[in-house]
């Protein structure tokens, strides 16, 4: 990580902005893949398969069996399968409270109008895989759709060498309410949930996390199909002061950098001294992890900053939007009213990052590449439609008739008035 003072670098706030993930260069070698997908269709989806991911795939082998599912959980511990399924209680707890209700008003007598609450039809999953395997994030976005009411889920996931699935994420998937399961990964998927193919049917919204190439497919399509949001690759900005652990900070950079090898990770903080621990321990550190060479690459683009206070601290991390925010700060509820951007926040050093991706119940599903500034993670609204409705009565269209004239004589739209006029005779 790279050690940055304030006072002494005028130019460092624009460089922690910089140095985000290559998305240009991506964009160009996704709209091949796109547009491949949109002309071959399965075909397409084949080929890709075979060149990205080196597994050799006959049509019939693009969705998984039932079979398979059901064999999955005959390889998955009994332990791991309880903490599955702890974890899904969790995060479907914590999903049922979003769930909203449609109402209605009556703004004047013989007037209503009110708003429905409707799920989405078939929504795209996109489960990572590749470097690792998440089987959480199969809890923390079929589970928001499922307490929705969405119907049909279409799972989309890279195959391993051997064309397998991780059979822990075929037990999430199931745990979290079922779906179809497909064994195609990166950007040819999305494609295919976005355009449909003979076999992937089309999808109304694409939700999940993923590596540059499928966010940036999410982006090119977003014209095409309703999406969540850039989630991914990961970020993490830690704001420390003074009485923070040093270890335990490097441990969670650590954490998030063995995501990938384009994470985002920031610590900010007054102590100079604190940043220069952090930094020594985070490379004292480094060679015990097993995916070294991932969270290496990450780490080289990271940056300990040292601000004037923490009061700068504060302020720098709105600027940045990260995904994760976390305040290792003495008072962080105070700190956590300073926040104004972030795709969900970690209070204090005994809620580690790790925690909220695994077991405490908000999606880990979160906005990246500063998406914060204008929204927070994946929630039930997600996978909702919400339209209003409408209802005048005789008596309510003759309340409302003078305001539509006037307006409508104001604005030059003849046929409205006219059309309130006719009703009223």
């Amino acid at each position: 990580m790279k050690l940055l003072e304030l006072e002494k670098n005028p130019g460092a706030r624009r460089e922690l902005r910089e140095g985000g993930p290559p998305l240009e260069g991506v964009l160009k070698r996704v709209r091949r893949i796109v547009e491949e997908v949109r002309r071959g269709g399965d075909e397409a989806l084949l080929r890709l398969t075979l060149r990205y991911d080196g597994v050799r795939l006959r049509r019939e082998e693009l969705r998984v069996r039932k079979e398979e599912i059901s064999a999955a959980y005959r390889k998955v511990d009994r332990g791991t399968l309880r903490s599955l399924e702890e974890a899904a209680g969790a995060v479907e707890g914590y999903h049922r409270r979003q769930l909203p209700r449609g109402w209605s008003t009556s703004p004047f007598p013989g007037v209503r109008a009110g708003q429905l609450v409707l799920p989405l039809d078939c929504v795209g999953v996109y489960l990572p895989g590749g470097l690792a395997s998440y089987p959480s994030t199969a809890l923390h976005t079929l589970l928001p759709a499922r307490v929705a009411g969405v119907k049909r889920v279409v799972v989309c996931t890279p195959p391993g060498r051997g064309g397998e699935i991780n059979p822990l994420t075929l037990v999430a998937v199931d745990l979290a309410g079922g779906g179809e399961v497909y064994r195609v990964g990166g950007a040819q998927a999305v494609a295919a949930m976005a355009l449909g193919t003979e076999t992937i049917p089309r999808v109304e919204k694409i939700v999940g996390p993923g590596n540059l190439y499928v966010t940036a497919a999410k982006l090119l399509l977003s014209s095409e199909v309703g999406i969540d949001f850039a989630a991914g690759p990961t970020e993490l900005a830690v704001v420390a002061d003074a009485s923070a652990d040093p270890s335990l900070l490097a441990w969670d950079l650590l954490a998030q950098a063995e995501h990938d090898p384009h994470a985002r990770l920031w610590l900010l903080t007054p102590s100079r001294e604190l940043a220069r621990r952090v930094v020594e321990e985070v490379e004292r550190t480094l060679g015990v992890l097993p995916r070294r060479g991932v969270a290496e690459k990450a780490l080289r683009e990271g940056k300990a900053v040292v601000t004037r206070d923490l009061e700068e601290a504060l302020e720098l991390a709105n600027l940045l939007a990260p995904e994760h925010l976390q305040l290792a700060v003495r008072r962080p509820r105070e700190a956590l009213r300073r926040v104004r951007c972030a795709g969900t926040v970690l209070l204090g050093q005994k809620t580690p990052p790790a925690a909220g991706d695994f077991a405490v119940g908000p999606s880990h599903v979160l906005p990246t590449m500063g998406a914060a500034r204008w929204r927070a993670g994946l929630t039930v609204h997600d996978f909702l439609r919400c339209p209003s409705f409408q209802e005048l009565s005789r008596e309510g269209l003759r309340r409302v008739a003078p305001l539509v004239e006037k307006l409508a004589g104001a604005e030059g739209l003849y046929a409205h008035a006219e059309s309130v006029r006719r009703r009223l005779g």
